[in-house]
């Protein structure tokens, strides 16, 4: 049997959970060149089933530090993918990617990505950072973080949005006078900004009583 029948045979087992998923990403990686690990995540990414797909996500994460191929590959392809447990596994790559660049030399990318016009694209950001400010750089620049995020307020996307407003309620945790201010600035006389608010004031009001 060959690797990548092997692999599609050994995905297929897992029904819950991403870890052995991320296992065999990680030791395709292990064993091949990067350009022999991009081949076999592209080849994966074509199998019909989704837990094969998330291999090659996680193998493109591990690849995109390095490969602008792979990355561009996780933004105009795998963000397409119709299965919700692939774009969790996009989210988790983004990170992955962001982690190993360094969170600050990521800046360009995570503002790239915030303004696709993919909600996909979007919500692997405002989804894969969490929580943000357990991040470096963004451990010591908690208003880089909220700014971003608050930039996606009234998210044409209902499922961005969630992601958003849980991403700041997280970040209220450890610097609530922080978020409570960007939310005193927003108009919520909006639907779309008054449900992201209601998300991201969660903690603050049980703070306040």
């Amino acid at each position: 049997m060959g690797e990548i029948e092997e692999l599609i045979r050994r995905a297929r087992k897992t029904q819950n959970g991403f870890l052995d998923l991320q296992r065999a990403g990680d030791e395709v990686v292990a064993r091949h060149q990067p350009e022999e690990s991009l081949r076999v995540a592209k080849t994966l990414f074509r199998s019909e089933a989704y837990q094969a797909r998330c291999i090659a996500v996680f193998i493109l994460g591990r690849l995109a530090r390095q490969s602008k191929v792979s990355l561009r590959f996780l933004r105009s392809h795998v963000s397409r993918d119709p299965d919700w447990r692939v774009q969790e596994i996009l989210a988790k790559a983004f990170d992955r990617y962001c982690a190993d660049r360094g969170y600050g030399d990521a800046l360009p990318t995570i503002r790239g990505w915030l303004e696709d016009s993919s909600p996909n694209v979007r919500r692997a950001v405002t989804e894969g950072l969490r929580i943000w400010t357990s991040r470096p750089y963004f451990q010591d620049h908690p208003e880089m973080a909220i700014r971003l995020l608050s930039r996606l307020r009234s998210d044409a996307s209902e499922y961005v949005r969630r992601s958003v407003g849980n991403a700041l309620r997280d970040i209220s945790k450890k610097h609530g006078e922080e978020v409570a201010a960007e939310l005193e600035s927003w108009d919520v006389s909006e639907q779309p900004v008054l449900q992201t608010y209601r998300l991201a004031s969660r903690l603050l009001k049980r703070k306040g009583g």
